[in-house]
């Protein structure tokens, strides 16, 4: 195990040339105090010191030995329009850790301070989008889907202006890497295709060591990143996450979900749900994920061209739909409780989410009820039927799902714990979230973040103590506002 002055550190994005990142320290961060921390990503590191002990390094007024800090520059499509310089302008890459298994993880600051990039913002990060990100890194940790992870929250009383007076806070997150498919167009719209190769090599390199004397190495990273995009949409789409700013400076080149802010999981089944209130025109609305992932993926193919042929480009975001159509039914036929794939069974599905829409039926809570059903008496299911008023069409559902279920022939004991480990009882709800906030901002407690971080580590089993937390929100919940500073 590791302290502070024991990690290994490698720092090999620092050593590409210098075109990619600003060298640049953290800025202190007056009186700080421990807001948050998470065990779970403190052992990918083999990190054991005790968090108070971590204090000066997790707020940056105090540098790991062996780090060589940078800021990171990209480009992007910010809500589809071409920014051509953006980079890394609250977070500061401290450089990156080897464990004893040989395990790569960048280590980031949040609100580490201005940089080059910061585009006249201050650099800061406030508690509250801290407490959003940390909070819903880890969710979607216990849930199985890739993201980047967090590791603490630090606070100060410093004063920060968003929309009102805030605190600064300074959050550390993990992640294999935090280049972007922006990172890549960043140095292709400057024709620097020698450079978009270089930062091909350096990901294959550390990620994909098998393919570095490939010849088509370059267009098997593009394939895969363009399949674990694909798969991340499927993902996000089946337990109900809504990312809310889908720029391609915020897609991953590994396919983590990268950069939390106005996000959220849905309470009521809502295609067009936009969980972004800067999102005027809904572009990044719910049901749009999976076609901006694929927008996205070609912007990234586009970056590619210089370094391989139109032709395997075109080729490998081919692949993008057909992998997205097959994880997601895929991902739906377990939330289903079935084991067997039929023809009918992306209609059995898309007639479902149609009746969930129509009634706004609590997406989370239906599916985990749905275990319940029993065939034999699958209509008459009285644990489903309550989220449908006088509904016909849903018993119609409801009698095709139990033939359906009796010709998959798995029993509904095993079904039953078959389903409800893949419907989370517990989700991260915007409600919680800002319960959440408001108790650490208001009131200096930080005891329901760690309830919450402690309860989403492992989202499906259920505990009659913590029912309050699958509720679907009270009324001051219903609509709240999360924007781009969240």
């Amino acid at each position: 195990m590791a302290t502070a002055t024991s990690l290994q550190w490698d720092n090999s994005y620092a050593r590409l040339p210098e075109e990619f990142f600003e060298r640049i320290a953290p800025t202190a961060l007056p009186d700080p105090h421990l807001v948050a921390f998470s065990p779970d990503a403190a052992s990918l590191l083999e990190l054991s010191e005790d968090p108070i002990g971590l204090l000066p390094f997790l707020s940056g007024n105090q540098l790991f030995p062996g780090t060589d800090p940078i800021a990171a520059v990209y480009a992007g499509h910010q809500f589809g329009v071409w920014v051509p310089r953006l980079g890394d302008g609250r977070a500061i890459l401290l450089g990156e850790v080897v464990t004893s298994q040989g395990d790569r993880w960048d280590i980031q600051i949040k609100g580490g301070g201005q940089t080059r990039y910061s585009r006249f913002g201050d650099g800061r990060a406030v508690l509250r989008s801290t407490i959003r990100e940390f909070l819903c890194s880890e969710a979607m940790t216990g849930l199985g889907i890739p993201t980047t992870r967090a590791l603490s929250i630090v606070g100060s009383p410093e004063p920060v202006e968003r929309e009102t007076l805030e605190t600064a806070a300074t959050l550390i997150r993990l992640a294999p890497t935090h280049v972007r498919f922006g990172t890549f167009q960043f140095f292709a719209s400057r024709r620097r295709h020698d450079l978009v190769g270089t930062l091909a090599d350096h990901i294959i390199g550390h990620h994909f060591p098998t393919w570095v004397d490939a010849e088509n190495r370059y267009a098997d990273l593009l394939i895969e990143a363009s399949l674990r995009t694909a798969h991340l949409m499927a993902d996000w789409m089946t337990v109900g996450f809504a990312h809310g700013v889908m720029n391609t400076d915020n897609m991953s080149i590994l396919g983590l979900t990268l950069d939390y802010g106005p996000y959220g999981f849905l309470d009521n089944y809502d295609p067009q749900h936009i969980c972004n209130h800067s999102d005027d025109g809904g572009r990044y609305a719910f049901a749009n994920q999976p076609g901006v992932g694929l927008w996205n993926v070609t912007r990234l193919a586009e970056s590619l061209l210089g370094v391989l042929s139109e032709e395997t480009a075109v080729a490998a975001i081919d692949r993008y739909r057909p992998a997205f159509e097959e994880r997601f039914l895929e991902l739906m036929g377990r939330k289903l409780g079935l084991t067997t794939r039929e023809d009918g069974d992306g209609a059995l599905v898309a007639r479902l989410l149609a009746l969930l829409q129509e009634h706004r039926v609590d997406y989370t809570r239906f599916f985990r009820a749905l275990s319940t059903v029993k065939q034999s008496s699958a209509k008459a299911a009285a644990s489903v039927r309550r989220f449908f008023e006088e509904a016909p069409t849903f018993d119609d559902w409801l009698s095709a799902y139990g033939a359906r279920l009796q010709r998959d022939g798995v029993g509904d004991v095993e079904r039953r714990e078959l389903m409800n480990r893949v419907n989370p009882a517990y989700v991260l709800r915007n409600w919680l979230a800002e319960r959440a906030i408001r108790s650490a901002v208001d009131d200096g407690d930080f005891a329901e973040i760690e309830r919450l971080r402690s309860l989403l580590s492992d989202p499906w089993t259920a505990d009659p103590a913590n029912i309050a937390y699958t509720d679907s929100p009270p009324e001051w919940g219903r609509h709240l506002i999360v924007s781009c500073s969240s």
